[in-house]
Protein backbone atom coordinates (compact mmCIF):
# COMPACT_ATOMS: atom_id res chain seq x y z
CA UNK A 1 0.00 0.00 0.00
CA UNK A 2 2.87 2.38 0.73
CA UNK A 3 4.20 2.06 -2.80
CA UNK A 4 0.79 2.78 -4.34
CA UNK A 5 0.41 5.80 -2.05
CA UNK A 6 3.80 7.16 -3.11
CA UNK A 7 3.04 6.64 -6.80
CA UNK A 8 -0.34 8.34 -6.50
CA UNK A 9 1.06 11.41 -4.72
CA UNK A 10 4.04 11.74 -7.07
CA UNK A 11 1.69 11.79 -10.07
CA UNK A 12 -0.59 14.31 -8.36
CA UNK A 13 2.42 16.54 -7.59
CA UNK A 14 3.53 16.35 -11.23
CA UNK A 15 0.04 17.39 -12.42
CA UNK A 16 -0.04 20.26 -9.95
CA UNK A 17 3.46 21.39 -10.94
CA UNK A 18 2.54 21.34 -14.64
CA UNK A 19 -0.61 23.36 -13.97
CA UNK A 20 1.36 25.88 -11.90
CA UNK A 21 4.03 26.25 -14.56
CA UNK A 22 1.39 26.72 -17.25
CA UNK A 23 -0.23 29.51 -15.25
CA UNK A 24 3.23 31.03 -14.60
CA UNK A 25 4.05 31.03 -18.32
CA UNK A 26 0.71 32.54 -19.37
CA UNK A 27 0.92 35.21 -16.66
CA UNK A 28 4.51 36.00 -17.68
CA UNK A 29 3.52 36.38 -21.33
CA UNK A 30 0.56 38.61 -20.49
CA UNK A 31 2.57 40.86 -18.15
CA UNK A 32 5.43 41.08 -20.65
CA UNK A 33 3.04 42.11 -23.42
CA UNK A 34 1.23 44.62 -21.21
CA UNK A 35 4.53 46.21 -20.18
CA UNK A 36 5.18 47.20 -23.81
CA UNK A 37 1.82 48.91 -24.27
CA UNK A 38 2.40 51.65 -21.70
CA UNK A 39 2.11 55.19 -22.95
CA UNK A 40 5.46 56.91 -23.47
CA UNK A 41 6.29 59.53 -20.86
CA UNK A 42 7.08 63.15 -21.74
CA UNK A 43 10.82 62.53 -22.16
CA UNK A 44 10.41 59.46 -24.39
CA UNK A 45 9.72 59.49 -28.09
CA UNK A 46 7.72 57.02 -30.10
CA UNK A 47 9.76 54.15 -31.52
CA UNK A 48 9.34 52.19 -34.71
CA UNK A 49 7.06 49.21 -35.02
CA UNK A 50 10.02 46.86 -35.36
CA UNK A 51 11.55 48.17 -32.15
CA UNK A 52 8.26 47.71 -30.32
CA UNK A 53 7.93 44.11 -31.53
CA UNK A 54 11.56 43.44 -30.70
CA UNK A 55 11.01 44.72 -27.13
CA UNK A 56 7.85 42.62 -26.84
CA UNK A 57 9.64 39.49 -28.04
CA UNK A 58 12.56 40.08 -25.66
CA UNK A 59 10.16 40.66 -22.77
CA UNK A 60 8.15 37.51 -23.50
CA UNK A 61 11.32 35.45 -23.95
CA UNK A 62 12.69 36.69 -20.63
CA UNK A 63 9.38 35.97 -18.90
CA UNK A 64 9.07 32.38 -20.09
CA UNK A 65 12.72 31.26 -20.11
CA UNK A 66 12.93 29.83 -16.58
CA UNK A 67 9.45 28.28 -16.38
CA UNK A 68 9.97 26.94 -19.91
CA UNK A 69 13.06 25.07 -18.77
CA UNK A 70 11.10 23.69 -15.81
CA UNK A 71 8.33 22.53 -18.17
CA UNK A 72 10.90 20.67 -20.28
CA UNK A 73 12.32 19.00 -17.15
CA UNK A 74 8.80 18.04 -16.06
CA UNK A 75 7.94 16.60 -19.49
CA UNK A 76 11.14 14.53 -19.50
CA UNK A 77 10.26 13.24 -16.01
CA UNK A 78 6.75 12.27 -17.14
CA UNK A 79 8.13 10.51 -20.24
CA UNK A 80 10.54 8.50 -18.07
CA UNK A 81 7.69 7.49 -15.74
CA UNK A 82 5.51 6.44 -18.69
CA UNK A 83 8.35 4.42 -20.22
CA UNK A 84 8.82 2.61 -16.91
CA UNK A 85 5.06 1.94 -16.75
CA UNK A 86 5.23 0.31 -20.19
CA UNK A 87 8.19 -1.86 -19.13
CA UNK A 88 6.34 -2.78 -15.93
CA UNK A 89 3.17 -4.01 -17.67
CA UNK A 90 2.06 -7.53 -16.90
CA UNK A 91 2.40 -9.66 -20.07
CA UNK A 92 -1.05 -11.08 -19.31
CA UNK A 93 -3.75 -8.42 -19.48
CA UNK A 94 -6.94 -10.47 -19.17
CA UNK A 95 -7.88 -12.14 -15.90
CA UNK A 96 -8.19 -15.91 -16.17
CA UNK A 97 -11.59 -17.56 -15.81
CA UNK A 98 -10.54 -18.86 -12.41
CA UNK A 99 -9.52 -15.37 -11.24
CA UNK A 100 -12.80 -13.91 -12.52
CA UNK A 101 -14.81 -16.65 -10.77
CA UNK A 102 -12.96 -16.16 -7.48
CA UNK A 103 -13.10 -12.36 -7.70
CA UNK A 104 -16.81 -12.30 -8.49
CA UNK A 105 -17.53 -14.86 -5.75
CA UNK A 106 -15.49 -12.77 -3.28
CA UNK A 107 -17.66 -9.73 -4.18
CA UNK A 108 -20.81 -11.86 -4.13
CA UNK A 109 -21.61 -10.70 -7.66
CA UNK A 110 -21.99 -7.06 -6.58
CA UNK A 111 -19.92 -4.08 -7.75
CA UNK A 112 -17.17 -3.25 -5.26
CA UNK A 113 -16.56 0.30 -6.43
CA UNK A 114 -17.78 3.47 -4.70
CA UNK A 115 -21.16 5.00 -5.37
CA UNK A 116 -22.46 8.25 -3.89
CA UNK A 117 -21.48 9.17 -0.34
CA UNK A 118 -18.54 6.72 -0.45
CA UNK A 119 -20.68 3.65 -0.07
CA UNK A 120 -20.55 0.46 -2.08
CA UNK A 121 -22.25 0.51 -5.47
CA UNK A 122 -25.42 -1.60 -5.43
CA UNK A 123 -25.36 -2.68 -9.10
CA UNK A 124 -24.44 -6.23 -10.15
CA UNK A 125 -20.81 -6.69 -11.15
CA UNK A 126 -20.24 -7.29 -14.85
CA UNK A 127 -16.51 -6.68 -15.24
CA UNK A 128 -13.28 -7.62 -13.58
CA UNK A 129 -11.27 -4.40 -13.29
CA UNK A 130 -7.62 -3.85 -12.48
CA UNK A 131 -7.81 -1.68 -9.34
CA UNK A 132 -4.31 -0.42 -10.05
CA UNK A 133 -4.57 0.09 -13.85
CA UNK A 134 -2.84 -2.42 -16.10
CA UNK A 135 -1.60 0.42 -18.33
CA UNK A 136 0.21 1.93 -15.33
CA UNK A 137 1.87 -1.34 -14.34
CA UNK A 138 -0.91 -2.99 -12.35
CA UNK A 139 -0.64 -6.75 -12.18
CA UNK A 140 -3.25 -9.18 -13.43
CA UNK A 141 -3.70 -10.92 -10.10
CA UNK A 142 -6.57 -11.66 -7.74
CA UNK A 143 -5.28 -9.01 -5.32
CA UNK A 144 -5.60 -6.37 -8.06
CA UNK A 145 -9.02 -7.70 -9.20
CA UNK A 146 -12.07 -5.59 -8.38
CA UNK A 147 -15.58 -6.58 -9.42
CA UNK A 148 -17.22 -3.60 -11.13
CA UNK A 149 -20.42 -2.72 -12.92
CA UNK A 150 -19.97 -1.22 -16.37
CA UNK A 151 -20.79 2.30 -15.16
CA UNK A 152 -18.17 2.27 -12.37
CA UNK A 153 -15.62 0.59 -14.64
CA UNK A 154 -16.02 3.33 -17.29
CA UNK A 155 -15.98 6.09 -14.67
CA UNK A 156 -12.70 4.87 -13.15
CA UNK A 157 -10.97 4.39 -16.49
CA UNK A 158 -7.19 4.10 -16.26
CA UNK A 159 -6.83 6.47 -13.31
CA UNK A 160 -4.82 5.42 -10.29
CA UNK A 161 -7.21 5.37 -7.32
CA UNK A 162 -6.25 7.53 -4.38
CA UNK A 163 -4.87 5.96 -1.20
CA UNK A 164 -8.13 6.97 0.53
CA UNK A 165 -10.17 5.07 -2.09
CA UNK A 166 -7.93 2.05 -1.56
CA UNK A 167 -8.42 2.20 2.22
CA UNK A 168 -12.19 2.58 1.89
CA UNK A 169 -12.40 -0.43 -0.46
CA UNK A 170 -10.31 -2.52 1.95
CA UNK A 171 -12.53 -1.39 4.84
CA UNK A 172 -15.69 -2.30 2.88
CA UNK A 173 -14.21 -5.68 1.96
CA UNK A 174 -13.75 -6.54 5.63
CA UNK A 175 -17.53 -6.66 5.92
CA UNK A 176 -17.95 -9.41 3.32
CA UNK A 177 -14.54 -11.13 2.92
CA UNK A 178 -12.25 -13.06 5.23
CA UNK A 179 -9.36 -11.00 6.60
CA UNK A 180 -6.66 -12.58 4.45
CA UNK A 181 -8.18 -11.37 1.16
CA UNK A 182 -9.06 -7.73 1.86
CA UNK A 183 -5.87 -6.20 0.44
CA UNK A 184 -6.40 -4.44 -2.87
CA UNK A 185 -4.02 -3.14 -5.54
CA UNK A 186 -0.82 -4.74 -6.70
CA UNK A 187 1.84 -3.41 -9.03
CA UNK A 188 3.88 -5.52 -11.40
CA UNK A 189 7.62 -5.68 -10.68
CA UNK A 190 9.83 -3.66 -13.00
CA UNK A 191 11.10 -6.07 -15.64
Amino acid sequence: MLELKRIYWIRQALRLAMAGLTVWIFAGVIFALLANFRKPTAGQRATTVTAIFSQMFDGVLAAVAFPGVLVVVLIVTVLIIQARDVRRRDPVRQFTRQQRREGMARADGQCEMEAGFRRRCSRPAEHGDHFYPWSKGGSTSLQNFVAACSRCNRAKGARIPSPAQQQRLERRRRTYVTLDAVAVGERQALG
